[in-house]
């Protein structure tokens, strides 16, 4: 069996171009579907799939470790830069979809087995419609109150928000008691048997992110996602040891020896390694394992299309640690057009029961993938009130 032709298939998705990765074989009807879907990046992707392509065309696709290490070492830069991490990651959890095919059985059985009968998952508020999530402004406590109910009353235990604005290095309160505000009156509106979470988006400085830490500390947040650059490895490891809610980051790292730093420093509680970005999933056990060395919980980073939600789910059933997966389900109506999937959510309490079909168990439309082409996603720009660039 060999490698016969690597697709790929870009969807429009407003905000997101999806890049569904196809790894074709020369036995007739088995391919593999992977995704590497990278904001404002499609073209590169597309070019860094074409250009790894070259390397793996011809080969057997079942020696997926030995398929990985060519990727990655392979032409003299190696692949931890973003762009070439996410195609690699693409063709890695497609090469992994067809060694399900072969063997008939779930990538999870490849891995052990599951290690759990369900995975529990998480929206965004808006379900992730860009105008709910990434728009809706701080100044809106009571907005964020609504969309937070409208979750729970969809079945979610937990949901996402952006409850924290864009800051300068360095300012005074307001900003602080208007995430506290935000984060107040949500809690107030769902009680607190419901798990919250507030995405920083690496927005903060490490001084203002540990403000923003302490000021939310009370809300008994499930986690507090990236309160400052994931650069900033003391920053964060100072926020960690100043705060009770447990921090999470790591998914704009790419790489295994990334996370081993991130770990050793003691930065984080939760870990969100994002498989259409860190290399698929054979580098994305081996971040896993690290991470269970250090007892870390597990979960996720995957707001893009329904490929990277089969591979995140599917990992999820495989590993010990994995706590929770991210969704996001509403940011275009037609998101199920493009996909059948083989789990099962069951509606009250949005968990997800195993796949039951081979590989990843998903199947791209690519008729419907076609009537969404390529269109440059919407830009999104921030800048402070003094008109210097900020953190989107």
């Amino acid at each position: 069996m060999k490698i016969k032709a690597i697709e790929t298939h870009v969807c429009h998705a407003r905000m997101r171009n999806w890049v569904f990765v196809k790894v074709v074989t020369d036995q007739d009807g088995l391919h593999g579907w992977g995704e590497a879907t990278l904001e404002w990046h499609t073209r590169s992707i597309v070019g860094a799939i074409e250009d790894l392509a070259e390397l793996i065309l011809g080969e057997d696709p079942t020696r997926i470790e030995h398929l990985w290490q060519m990727m990655y070492r392979q032409h003299f830069w190696h692949g931890h830069g973003v762009v070439r991490s996410t195609a690699i990651s693409g063709i890695d959890i497609a090469l992994w979809d067809i060694a399900g095919k072969v063997a008939g059985v779930p990538c999870s059985k490849l891995w052990g087995g599951p290690v759990r009968d369900r995975v529990r998952t998480y929206c965004h508020l808006g379900g992730g419609r860009l105008e709910d999530f990434y728009e809706t402004s701080t100044a809106e406590a009571a907005r964020f109150a609504d969309l937070a109910s409208r979750a729970v009353d969809e079945g979610f235990t937990a949901f996402k928000s952006m409850a924290v604005p864009p800051t300068m290095p360095l300012e005074g309160l307001r900003p602080i008691r208007a995430a506290e505000a935000c984060v107040a009156a949500m809690r107030d509106a769902v009680g607190d048997s419901i798990d919250i979470m507030v995405d920083c988006h690496a927005r903060p400085s490490p001084a203002m992110g540990m403000q923003f830490a302490k000021a939310l500390e009370p809300y008994g947040l499930y986690f507090l996602e990236e309160p400052c650059w994931p650069e900033s490895i003391d920053g964060l490891a100072a926020i960690n040891r100043a705060t009770s809610t447990p921090i999470a980051t790591g998914e704009r790292l790419t790489h295994l020896a990334a996370f081993r730093d991130l770990f050793a420093n003691q930065c984080c509680e939760v870990v969100q390694f994002d498989l259409t970005h860190c290399g698929g999933f054979t580098e994305g056990r081996r971040i896993a394992a690290l991470a269970d060395a250090y007892r870390l919980a597990i979960a996720p980073h995957n707001p893009q299309g329904p490929v990277s939600t089969a591979a995140s789910l599917e990992f999820g059933f495989s590993q010990p640690s994995y706590v929770i997966c991210e969704t996001v389900h509403d940011d275009v109506p037609w998101r199920q057009d493009v996909v059948q999937e083989g789990f099962t959510v069951e509606p009250n309490g949005r968990f997800v029961l195993p796949n039951t079909r081979p590989g990843l168990g998903i199947e791209i439309n690519e008729a419907a993938v076609k009537q969404h082409p390529f269109q440059q996603e919407l830009p999104q720009r921030v800048y402070y009130e003094d008109g210097s660039v900020g953190d989107w």
